[in-house]
């Protein structure tokens, strides 16, 4: 697969399913890795959390309230899905087992540079995730802790049991 591939299809995505596939070809492709059975979870977090991952878990959890706010703010579909790309991606490596957040940030860019070239906008959220700057006292009464269980995020080719 080469650039074209990639931010191709980053492009034609529409689910937050889509967009796993590509991060975890990109996984593949790179670093020779792989492995099924994660969830996906929304949860309204504070905005200087774009995403987390808890170790020995099946699920990624994306902020909510940040991706609501940049659905609005980033100005195209590219830069959006770019965003989502980068959040996974990065959680995707924790899952794995990557667990220092300076490895993680640089494997992001350097998988995130390989994939797509180093003009694209997911290289862009690589290096500079878009930073909110709104009072937490105006972000406080959207906080909730309630996650959201995304149906149909992960396709698995092979079931577990045969």
């Amino acid at each position: 697969m080469d650039r074209s591939y990639f931010a191709r299809k980053l492009e034609e995505c529409k689910r937050y399913g889509e967009i796993f596939d590509l991060v975890k070809k990109a996984v593949k492709e790179f670093l020779g890795l792989h492995r099924v059975g994660l969830l996906l979870y929304l949860e309204s977090l504070p905005t200087n959390v774009g995403a987390y991952y808890q170790v020995g878990s099946n699920g990624i959890v994306l902020n909510k309230l940040l991706i609501s706010i940049m659905s609005k703010v980033l100005i195209s579909k590219t830069e959006f899905n770019s965003l989502i790309f980068s959040l996974l991606l990065h959680e995707y490596l924790h899952s794995l087992g990557f667990l220092n957040e300076e490895k993680v940030r640089r494997l992001v860019y350097e998988i995130s540079v390989r994939a797509f070239g180093e003009d694209h906008p997911a290289v862009k959220m690589a290096l500079e995730p878009p930073l909110i700057n709104i009072p937490a006292s105006d972000v406080e009464e959207y906080i909730n802790h309630n996650l959201e269980m995304v149906r149909d995020f992960e396709k698995i080719e092979h079931p577990y049991i045969a």
